[in-house]
């Protein structure tokens, strides 16, 4: 059962808004630029926080004097980055039809994909790619491809069950670039060991009241295989094969935060963000297509999904103000780390982070360090 406690409203708000998140009264009183600097809080990783830790560790300190420290906003941004440049080239171009679709690590190839020789052909080198991996010649159609590299994920989840986790039984296109006819197609999971183009649609549900604007933030099950009880967007969802964006988003709407197609209709899009990411056998080279709806404050969202899938979605939602989610962003690790880019997005479009602020251009560039092709 979702559980969402209700919390009195400040009283120079002059409609109800339930659900919202009340903000703890500082020292020092309130003020201060939307940037200015935050003294930064031991707060714990562990996913098993709670809203109250949310809380305590989301209020303004105020500091007019200081110039703005992003410090915290970078360290999102490396996190979802990592790898070095020595670390990448223990990758392998995955080469389709004289295009690069992907990136293999030399161990994953040797240790489980070169004994599957009908499938997976190994390139000591040529004069375009160097060496690379691809597919069996008599693999020609987009068709047979998907169900063959299919049946060699399955086998080896079958093998190894934590090699290959949260098996979904979807597919995710593989391309070169977005909106490029596909290869073939292949699980989800398996995508970032192969190191392909991932796309996915993240939106910001937000409330305007008396002046000040309100994001809601949904607080994952703690039985969801990736990122179990982080904080996350009001609906995020990635984008499967033969799926529109706007169409994805719709879904995802209604089945994440109960949002009817009347409203969702509305969701405007802003842009992207995108990131590479690489850690062990795993290449992770998404883009997150970025959107904003402005909600009604008698909108209160509920997860349809959450009684009704196996290992859950959304346990609890939260209305809280932005500046204090951007102080949570900041001083914890409490977000599913691929929000924090897009909450950051939000942040600098809605003009919560200016040019005032130091390392401005840096942090705007840095939320796409992938490739956003």
């Amino acid at each position: 059962m979702m559980v969402m406690t209700p919390l009195a409203l400040p009283n120079n708000i002059g409609f109800s808004l339930p659900f919202l998140y009340k903000p703890i009264t500082t020292r020092g009183g309130g003020g201060g630029s939307s940037c200015s600097a935050f003294t930064c809080r031991s707060v714990s990783s562990l996913t098993s926080f709670t809203w109250d830790d949310v809380v305590q560790a989301s209020p303004p300190d105020y500091a007019p004097n200081d110039s703005s420290d992003l410090s915290g906003f970078f360290e999102k941004i490396k996190y979802c980055n990592r790898g070095s440049s020595e670390i990448r080239s223990e990758f392998i171009p995955l080469v389709i039809e004289d295009q690069i679709v992907g990136y293999i690590h030399n161990g994953f190839f040797y240790n489980y994909l070169r004994r599957f020789k009908d499938v997976f052909v190994f390139v000591p080198s040529d004069s375009r790619f160097g060496t690379n991996v691809t597919l069996n010649k008599t693999l020609s159609t987009p068709e047979e491809r998907t169900r063959v590299v299919g049946k060699v994920i399955k086998c080896l989840a079958e093998e190894e069950k934590e090699l290959i986790p949260g098996i979904r039984n979807e597919l995710y296109p593989v391309t070169p670039s977005f909106g490029s006819p596909p290869y073939f197609s292949i699980e989800r999971a398996a995508a970032p060991y192969f190191g392909i183009k991932a796309y996915g649609v993240h939106m910001n549900g937000f409330v305007k009241s008396d002046g000040e604007k309100f994001l809601w933030i949904g607080k994952r099950s703690p039985m969801k295989q990736t990122f179990p009880g982080m904080l996350d967007h009001l609906v995020a969802g990635g984008l499967p094969h033969g799926m529109s964006c706007a169409a994805n988003l719709i879904k995802e709407c209604e089945e994440e935060a109960g949002i009817p197609l009347s409203l969702s209709n509305q969701a405007m899009s802003v842009g992207a963000v995108s990131y590479v990411d690489v850690d062990g056998y795993r290449y992770k080279r998404d883009v997150l297509f970025c959107y904003d709806l402005e909600l009604p404050g008698d909108f209160i969202p509920k997860n349809q999904a959450y009684q009704t899938v196996t290992d859950g979605e959304v346990e609890s939602f939260k209305l809280i103000p932005v500046e204090n989610v951007a102080n949570v962003i900041r001083r914890t690790h409490f977000f599913k780390p691929n929000c924090s880019l897009v909450i950051m997005d939000f942040l600098f479009r809605h003009g919560y982070i200016g040019p005032e602020c130091l390392g401005y251009l840096d942090l705007l560039q840095n939320l796409r360090s992938g490739d956003t092709s």
